[in-house]
């Protein structure tokens, strides 16, 4: 879809294409409602801002969706097409180390460890949940809705592109 054809979609069809970038209603809503965007660019934007904060129960219905980090993404629906894309740049070399790094995560918070995986390495993943894994759940909670809003924006970004 274009930026034209999402600022003029009826709201269903809006949503349709924004829902698999972050499943949060009220961030679907605030997106789809904040029509027109000026440029791709202002809808990134949006993302990164609108519907803040989120609830505890947001993030969880939202991490939901996420396949844990270093594991392939299963399904044919969108949000799998595209996790396995911003997956695409870590080392399936570094599978052990990250299901012990995720195992760990999941041990202390009890939620799956979320991270933009686009652009990064698996050295740099692993170096984040060390660093995450530090972090009481208060500062992790803000780590993830950061984490899932760059995520967002970026999912934005390739289906108006």
């Amino acid at each position: 879809m274009t930026l034209d054809s999402f600022n003029s979609a009826g709201r269903d069809d809006a949503a349709a294409l924004v829902r698999p970038c972050l499943d949060i209603a009220r961030w679907v809503d605030a997106i789809v409602e904040g029509r027109p965007y000026a440029d791709v660019t202002a809808v990134a934007d949006a993302a990164l801002s609108v519907a803040a904060p989120f609830t505890e129960a947001e993030l969880d219905g939202a991490l939901a969706h996420h396949p844990r980090i270093g594991e392939r993404p299963e399904g044919h629906n969108a949000e799998a097409s595209m996790a396995r894309g911003e997956q695409s740049g870590v080392d399936a070399s570094a599978a052990d180390a990250l299901a012990a790094g995720n195992r760990a995560y999941e041990d202390r918070f009890d939620r799956v460890f979320l991270i933009r995986a686009a652009g990064r390495t698996a050295d740099d993943v692993l170096a984040a949940i060390d660093e995450r894994l530090g972090n009481t759940p208060e500062q992790e909670l803000v780590v993830i809705e950061q984490q899932l809003r760059e995520i967002a924006a970026l999912r934005l970004e390739g289906a108006l592109a």
